[in-house]
Formats: C-alpha cells, sequence, structure tokens
C-alpha cells in the first residue's frame, strides 16, 4: 500500500498535474479533495471529464466516474458484492477504493487516453427496431456505420504508419537516389533533343505526339469516369430494390393492421404497464425496504456469542411449539367460514403468484424478442452489405422458389425446342448447298449446250418471261381475290357488330346499375373513412396521455430509487465515522495502555511530539551555522587570498626560470 501511495505521489507531482504532494499531506487528504484528484486524472485523459464537483450532485459523480470506467475496462477487486461497495466507496470517497483506481489510471495513462479517444467514435449507438422502419432513420443509421468503419480502417492506417519507422537514412537514400535519375533522364532528354532536331518537321511530329498522350491521359480519365458511373448505377438499382422490398414489406405490415387490433394490443400493453407500475414494483420497493430496516438492524445491535445464539434457537423452538398450539385449536374448531375463507386466500394468493411469474415471464420473452430483432436487423445488414439485395422472408421466399422451379422447367423445353430447331436447320442448309450445286451444274451444261447451238441467252430469257406471265397472273388473281375479300368482310363487320350491340345491351344495363352503387359505396367508404381517422385521432391523444403517465410514474419510480440509494451511502458514511468516533472514544477512555496507544489522539499527540523535537534540534542546529558564519567566511576568503598568492609565486618562478634559460643560450 505504501508503494502504491509512493507512486500515485510521484505521478501527481510531475507534469500536467504538479500538485506538489507528499505521503503525509496525501494521505491526511479529505475525501472530496481525493475525489477531485480522481477527476483531475480522469480529465486529463478525456477532456470532457473537466467538471468542479463541489457543483455536482455526487450521484451524477459517481455516475459518470464509473461510466467512464466500464468505457476504459476498469475492473475493480472482487465479486459482485465489492461492486456495490466499490459504487458506495467512490460515492464517499473512500481512499481503499480510491487509491487503486488512481495507481491503475497513471500507470497507464498514454494507452487510456487512445482507448478514451476512440471510445467517442466508436462506441454504438442502440436505435430501437421500430425507428429503423422508417427510410430517413434507416439510411442515417446506415451512414453511421459506414463512416464507423471508415474510421477504424483510417486509425488502422494511422497507426500503421506511426510503427512503420521510415528513419531519416532510407529517406534520404532515396532522395539521392531519385537525384541520380533525375540527372540521367535530363542527360537522356537532351541526347533525344540533338537526335530529334536532324528531322524535318520534328516540332509538328512533337506537337502530335503531345496532342497524342493528352488524348490518351483523356481516354483513360473518360473510362475511370464511365466505370464509376456504372457503379453509381448499380448501387443505386440495389438501393432502389431495397426500398421496394421495404415498402411491400410495410403494405403488407399495414394491410393486417385493423383498428380493433391495434386497440387490443394497446390495451394489453397498457394492463401490463399499469401492473407491473401499480403492483409489481410497489411490492418488490416494499420488500427491498424491509430487508434494508432489518439489515440495519443487524449492523446497529453489537456482535453475538455462542451463547446468545443458542438462546436465540430456544426462543424461535418455543415460538414454533406456540404456532403450531393455536393451528391445532383453530382446526379443533372447525369452523366452516373460516375454512372458506382460507380456501379463497389459498386461491387468490396462487393467482398473484401466477400471475407475477407470467408478468417475470412475459418481460423475459419481451427482452429475448427485443435481443433477436437486434440481432435479425444485424443480419439482415451484413447479408446487405454482403449481397446487395435483400433477404426474402416467408411466403416471399416461397414464391421466389415456385417462380424458379416453373421457369426451370420452361426453361429445358426451351433448349429441348432449340436442340430440334439447330438438328433440323443443318440438315436443311446441307440440302440447300447439295441442290445449288445441283443447279449450277445444270445451268452450267445448258450454256455449253445453248453455245454449240448458236442460241446462247435463250434459257435465260425464256425464264424472264414466264415469270413476267406469272407475275401478272398473281396480280390479277390478287385484284379479284381483294374485292371479293373486302365485300366478305364488310358484311362480316356489319354482322359482328349487330352481335356485339345485342350481347352488350344488358352489360351497359348492369353497369349503370353497378356505377349507380359505386357511387353510394364510395359515399359509404368517405363516411366511414371519417369516422375511422377521427376515431384514430382520439385513441391516439389517449394513447399518448397514458404513455406520459407511464413515462411520468417511470421516472419518479427513478427519482425514489437513486434517493434511496443516496440516502442509503450516506447513511453507511454517517455509520463509518460514528463507528470511528466510538472506537476513539473506547481507546481513549480505556485502562489499558495498548489501546491508548492505538487513539487517534495518543497517535497525533506522538507525532506532534516527534515534531516539536525535530524543529528543536533544526533550531539549535540554525543558530550554531548562525554563529560560525561569520569566522567561516573569514577563514574561506583567507584561503582564497593564500591561493591568489601562490598563484603569483608560480608565475614569478616560471618567469625567472624561462629568463635564466635565455641567458645560458
Amino acid at each position: 500500500m505504501s508503494d502504491q501511495i509512493k507512486f500515485i505521489v510521484d505521478n501527481l507531482n510531475k507534469e500536467p498535474f504538479r500538485k506538489n504532494y507528499n505521503l503525509i499531506t496525501f494521505d491526511s487528504l479529505e475525501p472530496m479533495q481525493l475525489l477531485q484528484i480522481l477527476n483531475d486524472v480522469l480529465a486529463e485523459i478525456d477532456p470532457k471529464q473537466v467538471v468542479d464537483i463541489r457543483e455536482e450532485m455526487p450521484e451524477h459523480t459517481a455516475k459518470r466516474m464509473l461510466s467512464l470506467l466500464g468505457i476504459l475496462k476498469y475492473k475493480p477487486p472482487g465479486n459482485a458484492t465489492d461492486m456495490s461497495t466499490f459504487r458506495q466507496g467512490l460515492v464517499i470517497g473512500s481512499k481503499p477504493v480510491i487509491y487503486p483506481v488512481l495507481h491503475w489510471l497513471l500507470q497507464r495513462t498514454n494507452e487510456l487516453k487512445k482507448r478514451a479517444y476512440l471510445a467517442r467514435f466508436l462506441i454504438k449507438l442502440e436505435v430501437p427496431s421500430e425507428f429503423l422502419q422508417d427510410e430517413t432513420v434507416a439510411d442515417t443509421n446506415k451512414q453511421y456505420e459506414e463512416l464507423m468503419e471508415a474510421f477504424k480502417t483510417l486509425h488502422k492506417e494511422c497507426e500503421q504508419l506511426k510503427t512503420s519507422g521510415f528513419s531519416t537514412a532510407e529517406i534520404r537514400r532515396d532522395i539521392s537516389a531519385m537525384e541520380d535519375e533525375k540527372d540521367q533522364l535530363i542527360k537522356r532528354v537532351e541526347r533525344l533533343k540533338k537526335r530529334v532536331e536532324t528531322v524535318q518537321n520534328h516540332q509538328r511530329m512533337l506537337k502530335i505526339a503531345r496532342q497524342l498522350r493528352v488524348e490518351k491521359e483523356r481516354e483513360e480519365f473518360l473510362a475511370q469516369q464511365k466505370q464509376e458511373q456504372k457503379n453509381q448505377l448499380f448501387h443505386a438499382v440495389q438501393r432502389l430494390q431495397r426500398v421496394q422490398n421495404q415498402l411491400k414489406s410495410m403494405r403488407h405490415t399495414a394491410a393486417d393492421a385493423k383498428p380493433e387490433s391495434l386497440m387490443k394490443r394497446l390495451e394489453e400493453e397498457i394492463k401490463f404497464n399499469s401492473y407491473m407500475v401499480t403492483e409489481k414494483f410497489p411490492k418488490e420497493l416494499e420488500s427491498k425496504k424491509k430487508e434494508l430496516h432489518f439489515l440495519q438492524k443487524v449492523v446497529s445491535e453489537p456482535a453475538m456469542g455462542h451463547s446468545d445464539l443458542l438462546e436465540l434457537e430456544s426462543n424461535i423452538n418455543e415460538i414454533n411449539t406456540q404456532i403450531n398450539q393455536l393451528i391445532e385449536k383453530k382446526m379443533m374448531r372447525n369452523e366452516p367460514i373460516e375454512g372458506k375463507l382460507s380456501l379463497y386466500r389459498q386461491q387468490a394468493s396462487i393467482i398473484s403468484r401466477k400471475k407475477e411469474a407470467k408478468a417475470e415471464e412475459l418481460q423475459e420473452a419481451k427482452e429475448k424478442l427485443a435481443s433477436l430483432e437486434r440481432e435479425v436487423s444485424v443480419k439482415t445488414n451484413q447479408t446487405r452489405e454482403f449481397d446487395g439485395t435483400e433477404v426474402l422472408k416467408g411466403d416471399e421466399f416461397k414464391r421466389y422458389v415456385s417462380k424458379l422451379r416453373s421457369k426451370s422447367t420452361v426453361f429445358k423445353k426451351k433448349h429441348q425446342i432449340i436442340a430440334e430447331f439447330k438438328a433440323e436447320f443443318g440438315l436443311l442448309q446441307r440440302t440447300e448447298e447439295l441442290l445449288k450445286q445441283r443447279h449450277e451444274n445444270i445451268q452450267h451444261q445448258l450454256r455449253t449446250i445453248e453455245e454449240k447451238k448458236g442460241i446462247s441467252g435463250y434459257s435465260y430469257t425464256q425464264e424472264e418471261l414466264e415469270r413476267v406471265s406469272a407475275l401478272k397472273s398473281e396480280v390479277d388473281e390478287m385484284k379479284g381475290r381483294t374485292l371479293d375479300d373486302m365485300s366478305e368482310m364488310v358484311k362480316k363487320l356489319n354482322s359482328l357488330v349487330s352481335e356485339k350491340k345485342s350481347a352488350l345491351a344488358p352489360v351497359i344495363k348492369e353497369l349503370r346499375q353497378l356505377r349507380q352503387k359505386c357511387q353510394e359505396l364510395t359515399q359509404e367508404c368517405d363516411e366511414k373513412k371519417s369516422q375511422y381517422d377521427s376515431c384514430a385521432a382520439g385513441l391516439e391523444s389517449n394513447r399518448s396521455k397514458l404513455e406520459q403517465e407511464v413515462r411520468g410514474l417511470h421516472e419518479e419510480c427513478l427519482q425514489e430509487e437513486s434517493r434511496y440509494h443516496y440516502t442509503n451511502c450516506m447513511i453507511k458514511n454517517l455509520e463509518v465515522q460514528l463507528r470511528r468516533a466510538t472506537d476513539e472514544m473506547k481507546a481513549y477512555v480505556s485502562s489499558d495502555q495498548q489501546e491508548k496507544r492505538k487513539a487517534i489522539r495518543q497517535q497525533f499527540t506522538k507525532n506532534i511530539a516527534e515534531q516539536e523535537n525535530l524543529g528543536k534540534k533544526l533550531r539549535e542546529k540554525q543558530k550554531a551555522v548562525r554563529e560560525s558564519h561569520g569566522p567561516n567566511m573569514k577563514q574561506a576568503k583567507m584561503w582564497r587570498d593564500f591561493e591568489q598568492l601562490m598563484e603569483c609565486k608560480k608565475q614569478c618562478f616560471l618567469k625567472q626560470q624561462s629568463q635564466t634559460s635565455i641567458g645560458q643560450d
């Protein structure tokens, strides 16, 4: 413990704290001063903690310090019970709690500064799932997560650059190598210029080469811009699909929602919340108060010995026997009304226990549902980032699978038909080629025969005449056929018009009736819609009022709970002070000398006596120094004069020796 305090004092006396403490002054600090020192150290780690704790409530100070220590991952020694004592000690400024925290913080200040800096940007804000249904909130949350990931990557790169360790010698060598390369390139360019100057039109060629380079760079820039636009288009399409899927899901949920179901759900929630506020929470608070009162009573009583425990056990046994006797007397009376009442009481107690158990199960189920919804949202976000598409759910997935199956069967049939067509096309193509070859051979033979007979071109002219006559006959037939077709078409159209009129007459009558009915239904729909809107507005206002009441009751419960914890801590603090005062009085009044020595008064008187003796010795030493100061200063001056005299004699001796040596020469 002394080494720990010494380490804390040494670090507090250094920069940036400069407290100028020693072990005695630091150990004699008040709890409020200790808390202020702890707050100063936390403010050095996180600048947001710069606060004067005298102007802040104790529970706010403890909450703020506990939240920051949780972010910094400080683990207090001990188990869960020690955690409660740790919180109480932090509120009252207890030394056994504050000293280990200061020692831990001052040991790793730089590391904790980095951790606090990262916590400002990497602690994720949990958004409820019902708010994420809104498109703007979901987009903002997604941008927030993307920025957080970008910050992580940038911070990693920055740390890698800091730890990469580029030395100045290596950088200088690189710079010198680059300068050498630059000189070589300048020489090479000069040689190329001299070589190009001999070529004709070299300026024009250089201009064309420059333009070519500019166009290539422009082409690369345009290709890059085209790729970026393609990526933007792809992301926009994905976003559109995602929004469409969200719109479908929202429409699906809105189609199932009815005012009756909404009212029923709200009534169930209101009943559950009112039960929790009016019955469950007050009972728990009352039980905690009773337990606290019992514990305070146990703490206030003196320590019990073995004989006291035996006496208590005998009293408990006597009371149990008396209770059993009273129960037997009651059963002997056998009053039917009391029996019925006891039966009803038992049933009521069983129902209340079941109700409490079901309420706890419902609370646990709600918490589990909320956690599962958060996990589902996280998984959907991960799949969306990985694949870029929405995850299909339930009926949509089944429809998608059935659609894929039908498409696969159609694809197989079409593929088989295409294969048959390809085989038939190959056969027809081959027969066409064979027929073309035979036709060319026959035409060649015919031309040779015509040349032999001296009537070349006869077959061609005959074919042309036959073709023209066939065309003329076809045109004549088409003219006659078109006239007949037109007359038949007119007759058919007239008959069709009359048939359609006769068929549509009853349909038109029904349509008129349906139009009237549609107008009546639209009027009724508008009236019902206005009624629904007014009812929904009234229910919404009632729901908001009930929510405000529940919120106010919850805040009041939290305030009472915080006030309870604060009073509990103050009681503990006063009990500790009272216990110390009683121990001091017992030790001071006691006749035992060892007990008196343990008293704080005796220790302080002993320390005062030691300090007075030390001061007396120091004053005597100061008096002796003052008395011997004048003679000592005179003696020091005489020694300095003696030293100067000896130095002068030395110089004279050296000078005389040099003169005698010159005279001998």
